[in-house]
């Protein structure tokens, strides 16, 4: 992985930039990606996930217009955006615009009258990389609305928004967990989320152990139908569920044993997609046992399993994820892997013992490089916070 600019240096230079373009000093915010240990496409079916926010982040610059127009400047792209607030029905643009007019718009439309704004925005986050890129994005712009405004929000009333600019705006129907991550991000330690009641529990992670996430260089994209169509195929399975088991809400109230006694009505692709979802939630919580009794051979066994899910059942894995993952599980030092994040492509996360990381960065890229031809980019990451505004150093 190349080595990142220090945090300081990222939050002056985009100072800088902001200055120079728009010739006044800004606030800055920033708010991170994150990485989910385990519990996959389990968010949105009102289960449990395990996410940890990253060092990676997504830095909002911002100061007050005296109009109603939003200008924003990517450093990333080096492209500009101009949305009128007074527009009455916007329209999506496919383009990552419609990030800043869907958080802008779910603002205004949570009864919070937004002033115009010059916003300059930069990313460490790999884009399409499974990072949540895009609920950084969401959620470090949506603080620097809200404090600019005057009218700051609860951290969970954030993470809401955020969901359903993606949701309402953007058209993926993601769950929460990304944008909550993003907010409640801890420094070493992962989220237990209860994606129904929003409750959730700080857990520890091993002093000794590092994430390390394997960059395949496959791009994915949340919009596309393929992730729509899995929620779908969930919602498919409630209905029939539901005849049998009227108090069931999602399939988080699905037992295994339910699920199971009822194969036979179900058609097999829903039936699948249906024990992935169940199952990954049962995992969730054996896993997190697991770490809380320090045995680390079960959280391997539990990241292990749900990527064959994930890869079988959900079917949003691809070639190269697995042979990551496959390559990664042979390694010295490793306590497991699997696929993170939407699918489709992206990376996978693996605990990696402290001392044995340098050599799995090394012969983890040689080895997927002479079997694909790519590079991949690895990161290694502690657990990180959550967004805040900071301030630069210079």
């Amino acid at each position: 992985m190349p080595e990142q600019p220090h945090q300081e240096t990222m939050e002056s230079r985009l100072a800088k930039t902001f200055r120079a373009r728009f010739g006044s000093k800004p606030r800055i915010f920033r708010a991170p990606g994150r990485v989910n240990l385990i519990g996959e496409h389990t968010d949105y079916n009102d289960g449990f996930v395990l996410p940890a926010a990253i060092e990676l982040s997504t830095y909002t610059a911002i100061a007050l217009r005296k109009d109603q127009l939003l200008y924003a400047f990517s450093e990333n792209l080096q492209e500009t955006a101009e949305i009128d607030l007074t527009e009455t029905n916007p329209q999506r643009e496919d383009r990552w615009s419609d990030y800043v007019r869907g958080v802008a718009l779910m603002i205004q439309k949570s009864g919070v009258p937004l002033d115009g704004a010059d916003i300059a925005i930069y990313s460490d986050i790999p884009s399409g990389a499974g990072l949540s890129s895009s609920a950084a994005l969401e959620v470090s712009l949506a603080s620097a609305l809200l404090a600019t405004s005057g009218r700051p929000l609860e951290l969970v009333e954030i993470a809401k928004l955020c969901q359903r600019a993606e949701n309402e705006f953007v058209g993926a129907r993601v769950g929460i967990m990304d944008q909550f991550a993003s907010c409640f991000g801890s420094a070493g330690q992962a989220i237990l989320l209860d994606c129904r009641t929003l409750e959730f529990q700080l857990l520890s992670l091993p002093a000794n152990v590092e994430m390390v996430i394997c960059n395949t260089m496959v791009k994915h994209e949340h919009s596309g139908g393929e992730y729509n169509d899995r929620r779908t195929q969930c919602e498919e399975g409630v209905a029939v569920l539901k005849r049998f088991f009227p108090a069931i809400k999602a399939l988080r109230d699905v037992t295994l044993q339910q699920l199971h006694s009822h194969r036979a009505d179900l058609a097999d692709l829903i039936f699948r997609r249906c024990d992935h979802v169940v199952s990954d939630n049962e995992r969730v919580l054996r896993c997190v046992h697991a770490l809380q009794t320090g045995d680390l051979a079960t959280v391997g066994r539990c990241m292990s399993e749900s990527h064959a899910s994930l890869k079988y059942d959900y079917e949003v894995s691809c070639t190269e994820l697995d042979l990551m993952v496959e390559i990664a599980t042979r390694r010295e030092g490793v306590i497991g892997s699997r696929m993170t994040g939407g699918g489709f492509g992206g990376c996978t996360i693996s605990l990696v013992e402290t001392t044995a990381v340098e050599e799995f960065k090394r012969s983890v890229a040689k080895e997927y490089k002479a079997t694909t031809q790519i590079d991949a980019e690895i990161y290694v990451s502690k657990a990180g916070a959550g967004v805040a505004e900071i301030k630069p150093s210079a």
